[in-house]
């Protein structure tokens, strides 16, 4: 759900289910892990393109890969989301991110569009709860243009008065849209219930009377506090010009602020808790069930990743039956548990979210919540090390999957680069997966899930969803 120059509308961010993308940068283990990252790195085919990266005095960072295409994908990643708004402005993010194509102070909407059209090319944006992004998508030789674009987009939109009031409206009905899509509505409720009264327990929406009250300088005072050199990367992929790219930034961000004295990251704690929302005219029960989890860095993400995709994900459309290779999806097809299942590692700077989100009939809600604690425990207690293996490598093509294409590539390096302010080396990243063993799974589980308290959301004809406290004792399996 992302916001085009085409759609003329906003996103409400990019969640990452699987937890694919989800990378640390610190070793797992000490000592023999760098050993092996070492070693591992020194095996692989040396024809992987370097991430080159600068900075500018000003402090935003300057990143990029050249693969040789004729096009390329160039944007802004902003350290900057709806975490860093209070109660009160809760939503300017997202708004700021609709006025971004409304016009600047050298361009019209009408000749942004016409622009962009006749260069070929397309201009995209999304915010989720830690970052803004604003790219684009040209060919090569276009870079400079798309470029000076996007700077002109971050400095100089007018912000409108006439195009406040129509992206208020846009917006408002957005919200009913997405009101309409229940695993968004599940996930918000889930975020609401285990960060209680903290930021990310807000909507990147926000509240509909925050939107019916944003003005212009509610937008020009969030430009103003957050989009700071120090807090932007330029990112760029495909066939692209390192040092054409940091002349660009030069020119066109140069003079940006260099110091940050906005709000600092606000902290968010983690509560065991639930919301439910008991509608029985609804045909299928949404249920969502997740621990706490870690932030991007921290150096039990790797297993974590690898714990969700040992649960993985399942839908009635699959074919495999008992031959699956989720034990949780054999027991699912096998007993008609649920239409669907999806497995999700959400990490943010300092703490995530791992669980589970399922779409059930209302008579076998009972059973699939379950055999979803039992298949928890079950990675606390004994996994095996040939599921493990096979996780390991259905994870290693996953993540090169996503990697398919110059605009996923870009937004890894965009991400990854306000994460860790650096960039992964895959073989640094196989080289840790392939560090992991079922051992370190089952402690690692044991460390999150074994007799923690979950946060769960749940919507629809739920009436057979067991109590919390029934829930919370089957975090736990009695040991003999």
């Amino acid at each position: 759900m992302a916001a085009s120059l085409w759609r003329l509308s906003g996103s409400v961010g990019k969640r990452v289910l699987t937890g694919l993308k989800d990378r640390s940068h610190q070793p797992i283990r000490s000592g023999l892990g760098k050993y092996r990252s070492t070693q591992a790195a020194s095996q692989v085919v040396l024809n992987v393109p370097e991430t080159k990266i600068t900075a500018l005095e000003n402090g935003l960072r300057v990143a990029s890969e050249d693969s040789g295409l004729s096009t390329c994908t160039v944007g802004l990643w902003i350290d900057a989301g709806s975490r860093y708004e209070n109660q009160m402005n809760n939503g300017t993010a997202h708004f700021l991110e609709h006025m971004a194509f409304k016009g600047t102070k050298k361009r019209s909407q009408l000749d942004l569009e016409l622009e962009i059209e006749n260069m070929g090319a397309h201009l995209n944006a999304y915010t989720s709860r830690e970052q803004t992004v604003y790219y684009a998508k040209a060919f090569s030789k276009d870079l400079p243009r798309a470029v000076e674009i996007l700077a002109d987009i971050i400095q100089n939109s007018t912000l409108g008065e006439t195009e406040i009031e129509r992206e208020r409206g846009v917006i408002l009905r957005e919200m009913q849209e997405v009101e309409t899509n229940l695993q968004e509505v599940v996930f918000d409720y889930l975020h609401a219930t285990a960060y209680h009264s903290t930021a990310l327990g807000r909507t990147i929406l926000g509240p509909t009377e925050n939107i019916k009250s944003i003005n212009r300088n509610d937008l020009v005072e969030y430009i103003t506090a957050h989009y700071k050199g120090p807090r932007i990367v330029l990112a760029a992929a495909g066939g692209v010009s390192h040092d054409e790219l940091l002349d660009l930034a030069k020119y066109h961000f140069g003079n940006l602020p260099a110091t940050y004295e906005g709000e600092q990251l606000p902290p968010c704690s983690f509560m065991g808790s639930e919301i439910r929302v008991c509608d029985d005219k609804m045909p299928l029960a949404h249920i969502a069930i997740s621990v706490e989890a870690v932030g991007w860095a921290h150096p039990d993400t790797i297993p974590l990743m690898v714990a969700n995709t040992l649960i993985g994900n399942w839908d009635r459309s699959f074919g495999g039956g008992v031959n699956l290779s989720s034990k949780l999806a054999q027991v699912t097809c096998h007993g008609n548990l649920c239409h669907s299942f999806q497995s999700f590692n959400t990490c943010y700077t300092d703490t995530g979210l791992w669980g589970l989100y399922m779409v059930c009939e209302p008579n076998t809600v009972e059973d699939m919540m379950h055999f979803v604690q039992r298949e928890w425990i079950r990675l606390c207690t004994s996994v095996t090390e040939s599921e493990v293996t096979r996780a390991k490598n259905l994870l290693k093509t996953n993540m090169l999957l996503q990697l398919d294409g110059s605009t996923p590539i870009c937004e890894d390096i965009g991400r990854q680069m306000l994460c860790y302010n650096r960039r992964i080396p895959l073989p640094e990243l196989e080289a840790r997966i392939d560090m992991i063993d079922a051992q370190t799974i089952r402690h690692v589980c044991t460390k999150y899930i074994y007799d923690k308290s979950p946060a769960i959301a749940a919507v629809g004809p739920i009436g057979q969803l067991p109590d919390y406290d029934r829930i919370r004792s089957g975090m736990y399996w009695l040991r003999d």
